[in-house]
C-alpha cells in the first residue's frame, strides 16, 4: 500500500485478519500504518525507484491517497505489477477537471463548473453563476485544503492571481444550496463484481468530516437505491477496482449531485469497521486480491461514527487514561486510535457507536469523540464524582 496514514494502519489490520501482510510505503518511521505493519519502506509516493521497491514480489500494489504520480504507475505496470486502482481510473480521483468532464460525458449530475486560467475566468464565473462560488485546486486537495469559498470580485481577484502564479491548476464549481452532504460507498473487484454499503450521511465542520451516520436519515429508498446505483455504475464506467466513494450534495428538492471521488478507503466508510458485516478494509483487500465480495449488511439500525479531532491544546490527561474514563462510562464505544500526535483539527481516531434511535447514538458517539480530544464531558459527567 503507497501512503502510511491511517487508513493503510487500519488496511493492516484487515490484512492480519485474511492472513496477508501489507507492505507500506511510509515517508517516516512514526506514520500511523509503519508503527505497525512489518514491512515498511520509507520513501516518497513521487520517487519511482521507491515505489519500485515496494512493489517488489507484491501481489497487488494499492493506495492510502491519490497523489502516486499516474506516468509512474505506467511503468510498474509496464514492469509486471499489478495496480489496483489502474492508473486509468485513478487520475479520476487525481484531478478534479479530469472528472467533472468526464462525469459531464457520462451525464451524471454535478454543479456547474468551468476551468479558471486567468482572474477574468474567476470574476466571470461568479457573475454568471452567482457569489459565492468555490473555488478548487484541480489537483492535491482534500480535507478542506485547496478549496476556497469566494465571496466577492476582490477576493476572487486575490486567490486567484495567488494561486496560478503558484502553478496551481483551478477549476470553479457552482456553490449548492444544500440540504446535507451523503456518501455512497462501493467495491469493485478486477473481475467485475462490486457490493454497496448503505448510503450515509457526512457531517462536515470547516470543510472536515466531522460525523456519519450510517444509513443517512429519512433518506427515501428511491434515493438511496438511486445514490447506490450510480456509486456502482461511476465503479463500472470508470474501471475503478478496490473501495471507492462518491461524496453526494443532496438538495433540497432532492436532487443528488456528485461532489468528489475517492478510491481508496474513505473516511465514510469507517462505521462498517463494527457497524457491517464486512468493513471498507476487509473489503478493499478482498477486491484488489479478486476474492469475492464480503456482505456489506449492517450490523445495527444505526451505526455513528465520530471523528476524534485534535484539541486547540492537548489536554494534560493522557491518551491512556481518557480512554480508560471512556470505556468506563461508554462500554459500548469502539475506539480506533491512529497512534498520531494531537495537533488542532488533526484526525487522531474515531469512535464507532451501534444502537436504534439515531439521536441517542449519536449523541454517544459525539460526546465519546470530544471527550478523547479535549477530556471533557460536554454534559459536565465527573469521572471521579461517579
Amino acid at each position: 500500500m503507497i501512503g502510511g496514514g491511517q487508513l493503510a494502519r487500519m488496511t493492516h489490520q484487515a490484512a492480519v485478519a485474511l492472513g496477508q501482510s501489507l507492505r507500506v510505503l511510509a515517508e517516516r518511521p512514526d506514520d500511523p500504518a509503519a508503527q505497525v505493519s512489518p514491512e515498511v519502506v520509507l520513501g516518497a509516493h513521487t520517487d519511482l525507484a521507491a515505489l519500485r521497491k515496494a512493489a517488489i514480489g507484491s501481489h497487488a500494489l494499492t493506495f492510502d491517497h491519490e497523489h502516486v504520480p499516474t506516468e509512474h504507475l505506467e511503468v510498474l505496470i509496464a514492469e509486471g505489477v499489478n495496480v489496483q486502482p489502474p492508473p486509468q481510473a485513478l487520475v479520476f480521483a487525481q484531478d478534479k477537471l479530469a472528472m467533472r468532464r468526464k462525469l459531464a460525458e457520462l451525464g451524471v449530475p454535478e454543479p456547474p463548473f468551468a476551468v479558471v486560467e486567468s482572474v477574468a475566468d474567476a470574476v466571470g464565473f461568479g457573475d454568471a453563476h452567482g457569489w459565492p462560488f468555490v473555488l478548487k485546486a484541480v489537483r492535491g486537495g482534500y480535507d478542506g485544503r485547496g478549496v476556497w469559498m469566494i465571496d466577492d470580485r476582490a477576493e476572487a481577484e486575490r486567490i486567484t492571481a495567488g494561486q496560478l502564479a503558484a502553478g496551481v491548476g483551478l477549476l470553479a464549481e457552482q456553490k449548492v444550496d444544500l440540504k446535507r452532504e451523503l456518501s455512497a460507498m462501493v467495491a469493485r473487484s478486477p473481475f467485475g463484481q462490486a457490493a454497496a454499503w448503505p448510503v450515509v450521511e457526512t457531517v462536515q465542520r470547516e470543510g472536515q468530516c466531522a460525523v456519519v451516520i450510517a444509513p443517512a436519515p429519512d433518506l427515501s429508498s428511491a434515493a438511496a437505491t438511486e445514490a447506490a446505483g450510480l456509486a456502482l455504475r461511476l465503479a463500472a464506467e470508470l474501471g475503478v477496482t478496490g473501495a471507492m466513494a462518491v461524496e453526494l450534495f443532496e438538495t433540497h428538492s432532492g436532487e443528488l449531485l456528485v461532489n468528489e471521488l475517492a478510491m481508496r478507503p474513505h473516511n465514510s466508510g469507517h462505521w462498517g469497521m463494527d457497524g457491517a458485516v464486512t468493513g471498507q478494509f476487509e473489503q478493499h483487500l478482498r477486491a484488489v486480491l479478486d476474492y469475492p465480495l464480503g456482505s456489506t449488511r449492517p450490523l445495527a439500525p444505526v451505526t455513528v461514527m465520530a471523528n476524534i479531532l485534535g484539541a486547540p491544546e492537548a489536554p494534560a490527561m493522557s491518551m491512556d487514561e481518557r480512554l480508560h474514563h471512556l470505556f468506563a462510562r461508554l462500554p459500548e464505544a469502539r475506539v480506533h486510535l491512529y497512534g498520531k500526535g494531537e495537533r488542532p483539527k488533526r484526525k487522531i481516531g474515531h469512535v464507532n457507536i451501534l444502537g436504534d434511535d439515531v439521536a441517542e447514538v449519536r449523541e454517544k458517539a459525539e460526546r465519546a469523540a470530544y471527550w478523547m480530544s479535549h477530556a471533557v464531558w460536554t454534559d459536565g459527567w465527573d469521572p471521579h464524582g461517579h
